[in-house]
């Protein structure tokens, strides 16, 4: 929200630096973001003069530029060349100096000495576009013959600089989206810390109903989206451009002025926080104004052009024949302000929240007046703000009021009341801050003391405070008017033991692993939570019909709980790739969500979702470049298995109670599965699938492992860390080479290996794989070793050949093999 200091001082009286105010608003909870001195035209004239053509003579190489000399009150008169048509001698005019910056837009360009078609030129001669003090570029500017000579523009123009304030209002603070709003934090700020102030604003007893000669008829259909509406009709309007002033307000703070009827509901927005809209009279068919929603299917042309279908749940507000505008979000075409326009209707209404929301998301609309509703504004203030622009319609546009104040409000908002008690403020801040100041503070936030006892207060809180509603809420208020930095911070620590748990195990581990992958060359990402539905389309592994969906999401790109951490890792990398980093390897701890209708229940309706922990790696491009001592070599799946079999280790997994196994996971071309003996998932990790990639625009592999945390700390939960002596007796290996189908994987090998033998059987490793023509088609050749050990003797041949023979055995059984 852009704040204009000097705005500000119509409504709350100080003597404080912009600086000052800033500090202060930030102590109140509107936290100022950033502080700039502005002027109502970009750059504030500077380096512009009034200048007196003194000669024009037509430029010999060219049929429409003139060399001029002009007097900018210097010694000497400068040598300008212009192509204005409408340059002549004797003019006053304004003229950007040597050095002088002008702007178009964000782009800046400095007047330089230069050559036009041979000839120098000394500065320029401006038109009103080129200064940004109008839109016409028809001619030079021709000022009156009363305009002096090397008089400074800003001077001329009477531009006046002020100081932007930014403040970053949070989502609770909607009483805060004007300047009056700010202005009562600032006045209760100051009356707390001492200052002489006082807060006021405009009266409305110069509004006077002049005629009924233009009565409009208000019928609301659901007073649930609408809960009051009130409008006035303005006859005989001049539609034209604002005045200096009103021009100079909306500037300030970034608004562009459009006329002066549309200027004047944008100021008085900013100035009280409360939208109004403007329609064209002649335009209200039938002079009634229907607000209703049912309007399914109907076609809508918003202001911008762009046409819009009406749902069912968009409240509208129409004539007795068609919408004329989305309530509480962006007018129609045809029926706002034109320059044409000489009746219009001005509205003030409150709608709900939540219905001005979900129409804003589902058109895609956002927009200054759509900002406030949704978050809740003064319904009290209606009628007030209606006033004041129908006053100042009067005043700019010559208008007159031709109805009585049409005011609909079937079920009046009723202002909240509460007991606070004294003892209640004091456990709640930490400190007793006196009765007297809790009553000075409460009515400077124009909070009604209803009645007083020696133990507390009944209370009445203004309804535009939409974010006070219990006795903390008010608490919260008092706190920051008194002041947070005002709470001593006490010197007696009070604190309470615990017992370390299993959450603080799994916290444990899961920093042991994250320091484990930084020094693997790893960076942590951390990405949202909430994603793009579209990512799970027809997905096996992770489907649509299983994701938590968001009810009124901020955007379709974040609709949905994700299911898995891959897709926010890929984004990750495509920022990335497409800045130039290649060679990347990242991991993230974070939450997936799955939802199950089968489990509903409607007495625990939570019974349905789940949320489990998961570590996600991601790897891809070169894993050494650029080495004067090792050849480039791109990363491959080995390197992301032995950083997941590295974790597993480094967490305490028992290697005998992992079951590895080819992945049946859509997210991978190819990769392996590993489980724990009750069949759950604890990993699955491979190369990520073409398609995927392609969605996400990366054109290189990339490779990913999922680690189900919550499933692997279980797991390793209750496994005990037991001290072994380095095995006195040696281990014995054993080479096979054996000829297999192409579709074995050498998990399958593994797999049967340890069922053959379970106690002697120490490692399992593939040392070699061959394919060629000398084997038989469709086979492949893998050279495998086994490490046996005895902890208590030494192997004996007789009981290695049992072992070898009995697992030749099973191989040939099971996978169909035979020995090379």
């Amino acid at each position: 929200m852009n704040i204009s200091y000097k705005w500000l001082k119509e409504y709350v009286d100080f003597d404080l630096t912009a600086e000052e105010v800033s500090a202060a608003l930030t102590s109140t909870g509107l936290e100022v973001g950033a502080l700039e001195e502005v002027q109502t035209i970009k750059g504030g004239l500077k380096g512009l003069y009034v200048g007196q053509v003194l000669t024009c003579e037509a430029h010999p190489n060219s049929d429409h530029m003139h060399i001029c000399t002009v007097d900018l009150g210097k010694e000497t008169p400068s040598q300008i060349v212009c192509g204005a048509p409408n340059v002549a001698a004797g003019q006053k005019v304004i003229v950007a100096d040597l050095g002088c910056k002008l702007y178009d837009g964000d782009k800046e360009f400095v007047i330089k000495k230069s050559k036009l078609r041979g000839v120098e030129s000394n500065g320029m001669i401006c038109a009103e576009d080129e200064i940004g003090i109008g839109s016409s570029h028809d001619g030079i500017i021709v000022l009156p013959d009363s305009a002096p000579v090397g008089q400074p523009a800003a001077e001329y123009y009477n531009i006046e600089s002020d100081w932007l304030i930014e403040v970053d209002i949070t989502a609770n603070r909607a009483d805060a989206l004007s300047h009056y709003g700010v202005a009562r934090d600032l006045y209760a700020w100051l009356v707390q810390n001492g200052y002489k102030t006082s807060l006021h604003r405009p009266t409305c007893d110069a509004f006077t109903v002049d005629d009924n000669s233009l009565p409009v008829e208000v019928e609301i259909q659901n007073t649930e989206a609408c809960r009051r509406y009130a409008c006035v009709s303005i006859t005989n309007c001049e539609v034209k451009e604002s005045p200096e002033w009103l021009k100079n307000k909306l500037c300030v703070i970034g608004l562009r002025p459009i006329n002066n009827i549309v200027d004047i509901t944008n100021y008085i927005m900013m100035a009280y926080g409360q939208p109004l809209h403007c329609f064209d009279a002649d335009m209200v068919k039938g002079h009634k104004i229907i607000v209703k929603d049912n309007n399914d299917g109907k076609p809508f042309v918003t202001l911008d052009g762009v046409e819009h279908t009406l749902g069912e749940h968009d409240l509208a507000i129409c004539n007795t024949e068609e919408p004329m505008c989305i309530a509480g979000v962006f007018g129609g075409k045809g029926s706002g302000t034109y320059e044409n326009t000489k009746n219009v209707i001005l509205e003030s209404a409150y709608f709900h929240p939540t219905w001005i929301r979900k129409s804003a998301r589902r058109h895609g609309l956002s927009t200054d007046a759509s900002f406030r509703f949704e978050r809740g504004i003064d319904p009290n203030g209606t009628i007030y703000a209606l006033k004041q622009a129908a006053i100042l319609c009067k005043e700019l546009a010559g208008a007159k009021v031709s109805m009585e104040i049409k005011d609909v409000y079937p079920n009046p908002i009723e202002n909240p009341t509460m007991r606070l008690d004294y003892a209640y403020v004091d456990r709640m801040i930490g400190k007793k801050i006196g009765n007297d100041t809790i009553k000075s503070i409460l009515q400077t936030l124009e909070v009604v003391i209803e009645n007083e006892d020696q133990d507390g207060l009944n209370i009445t809180v203004p309804a535009y405070r939409v974010d006070v509603q219990r006795p903390c809420d008010v608490v919260e208020d008092i706190l920051r008017i008194y002041g947070y930095n005002n709470v001593e911070i006490p010197t007696q620590l009070k604190s309470s033991l615990v017992v370390k748990g299993f959450e603080d195990q799994r916290h444990k581990l899961m920093n042991l692993v994250a320091e484990q992958l930084v020094g693997a060359g790893f960076n942590e990402i951390l990405n949202n939570s909430l994603t793009k539905g579209s990512y799970y389309t027809d997905l096996k592994a992770y489907p649509a019909e299983k994701l938590v969906s968001i009810v009124n999401p901020l955007s379709s790109d974040l609709n949905v709980m994700r299911q898995s951490l891959l897709f926010g890792g890929l984004e990750s990398i495509m920022r990335n790739a497409n800045r130039r980093m290649a060679n990347l390897k990242f991991f993230e701890f974070g939450n997936c969500y799955h939802h199950n209708n089968d489990k509903r229940d409607d007495e625990n309706p939570m019974k349905a979702y789940t949320e489990e922990n998961h570590l996600g790696l991601w790897i891809t491009g070169k894993r050494v470049e650029g080495s004067w001592i090792h050849a480039d070599e791109e990363t491959s799946f080995y390197e992301l298995k032995a950083h997941v079999d590295n974790i597993l280790r480094r967490i305490g997994m028992p290697q005998g109670i992992m079951v590895t196994e080819k992945t049946e996971n859509d997210i991978f071309a190819s990769g392996l599965t590993i489980r724990n003996r009750g069949g759950k998932i604890m990993a699955e990790m491979g190369i990520v699938s073409k398609r995927l990639l392609k969605q996400a625009d990366i054109d290189r592999e990339v490779f990913f492992a999922d680690i189900n945390w919550t499933v692997v700390t279980n797991t390793v939960k209750k496994a005990e860390v037991h001290f072994t002596e380095v095995p006195k007796y040696p281990a014995v290996s054993r080479d096979l080479a054996l000829l297999l189908d192409k579709s074995v994987e050498f998990a399958e090998v593994e797999k049967v290996a340890r069922q053959t033998e379970k106690k002697l059987l120490k490692r399992v490793e593939l040392f070699d794989v061959y394919e060629g023509e000398k084997l038989p088609e469709g086979k492949k050749s893998y050279a495998v070793n086994f490490i046996l050990q005895d902890t208590e003797k030494t192997m004996g041949d007789k009981q290695i050949d049992a072992i070898m023979s009995k697992l030749i055995t099973n191989l040939k059984k099971q996978l169909n093999c035979e020995l090379r």
